[in-house]
């Protein structure tokens, strides 16, 4: 799986980072800059990803 990171923006204004591929805390490292530019958070989901190994994450992309 390759790795992405995405930005929706709403109709609002509102803005979302989403990190795909990423596996533990590599995906807050990879997006940081963005998030950055965009201005204060305020808030923050994690995905059951977040709290993979990044041996387990190659493992499963192994064997894909």
């Amino acid at each position: 799986m390759s790795q992405t990171i995405e930005v929706v923006i709403a109709p609002n204004g509102e803005t979302r980072v989403e990190t795909k591929g990423f596996a533990g805390n590599r995906c807050r490292a990879a997006s940081e800059f963005i998030e950055r530019a965009l201005g204060t958070s305020t808030g923050e989901r994690l995905k059951p990803e977040f709290y993979q190994s990044t041996q387990a994450q190659q493992h499963l992309q192994e064997e894909s």
